[in-house]
């Protein structure tokens, strides 16, 4: 975060200073307040590629055997670019290395799922899922009881993820 906010200083000195260069090459002759809002313009611009390109740099950075599952767009009125072209986020990763299969129960297994949110810390879940009859669940808090199923159907994203796990996991 603080690397962006330098980038974004940068970029607003570097705007203003690009309009300093043309008015001496134009002799004089553009107006004074167009280096504060090239400096202006620059600054938004540099914010608005950093924000749209987090999803981008986050998911690429993912290691090996990680599956994008769900990605969340937002729309914000205080960013009304995003109504023409919203931007992702936060989306949820499943890690296929920690995929393990059920051994009483065909079909269920358990896998990581990483929440990555922009600005937010990186949160890890376990979710149990059942792959032949399209639900999801939490398991249980270590207290032994059951977990509670919630019906996802076969089109959720993160079912899909966790089942259609390339061959060797689980």
């Amino acid at each position: 975060m603080f690397l962006e906010l330098i980038a974004v200083f940068v970029a607003g000195f570097a705007g203003a200073g690009a309009i300093m260069l043309l008015n001496k090459v134009f002799g004089g002759r553009l107006p004074r307040w167009l280096a504060p809002v090239a400096a202006g313009v620059a600054m938004i611009a540099t914010t608005i590629s950093s924000e749209y390109g987090w999803y981008g740099r986050t998911a690429e950075a993912l290691p090996e055997g990680f599956t994008v599952a769900s990605v969340h767009e937002a729309r914000a009125f205080y960013r009304p670019w995003t109504y023409a072209a919203p931007m992702v986020d936060r989306f949820i990763a499943v890690d296929h290395g920690t995929r393990r299969a059920n051994s009483e129960t065909e079909g269920l297994y358990i896998a990581d799922l990483y929440f990555f949110a922009r600005w937010q810390p990186v949160q890890s879940v376990e979710m149990m899922v059942d792959c032949v009859n399209h639900r999801r669940a939490d398991p249980a808090g270590g207290d032994g009881g059951d977990p509670v199923w919630r019906e996802a159907g076969a089109d959720d994203p993160i079912v899909e993820a966790v089942c259609d796990a390339p061959e060797g996991t689980a």
